[in-house]
């Protein structure tokens, strides 16, 4: 990663956001593809994957006071990648936080986070798994955009006649 610090916290921050939204299915794939010749990096399990609640905060009218929502339901992982060099990846730490119960869609998460992280790495996971991801969403975003704007009304005023 190149940069400065807060311009590499921003990046990951968003990869970290199109994976948390990834289905398992997606993620399984575009990492078995990337691992075609190889198995995917061994790794070590700082916290094996755990599901647990999260509070769900609101904000009355979306800028107004905060308030308890309700309670989701969380897995999160982190790993730490093995490996002999840097350019390995070795210790890259990947985390994932997920929406619900799929404790190997929050390890497969983890583990495109930390590759996302190593030069080896890197330049695949981009080109299998976050372009793609990124295609998927803003196509979805395209079609709800399409679909409301077939229901737009446009009101106007009549002009009186004389």
């Amino acid at each position: 990663m190149k940069g400065t610090s807060s311009d590499m916290t921003l990046e990951r921050q968003c990869w970290l956001a199109q994976l948390a939204g990834a289905p398992r299915a997606t993620l399984e794939s575009a990492l078995e593809a990337i691992c075609e010749d190889a198995p995917l990096p061994a790794f070590d399990w700082l916290r094996a994957p755990q599901t647990g609640l999260a509070m769900v905060r609101g904000r009355i009218g979306g800028t107004g006071d905060p308030f308890n929502l309700g309670e989701a339901t969380v897995t999160r992982a982190v790993l730490r990648l093995k490996g002999d060099s840097k350019s390995d990846g070795a210790g890259a730490v990947g985390i994932a936080y997920q929406l619900g119960r799929d404790k190997r869609r929050a390890e497969l998460a983890a583990l495109a986070d930390a590759m996302l992280q190593s030069a080896r790495w890197r330049k695949a996971v981009t080109e299998r798994l976050l372009d793609p991801l990124a295609r998927t969403r803003n196509a979805a975003r395209h079609e709800r955009a399409e679909q409301t704007a077939s229901t737009r009304v446009d009101f106007y005023t009549m002009v009186r006649g004389e």
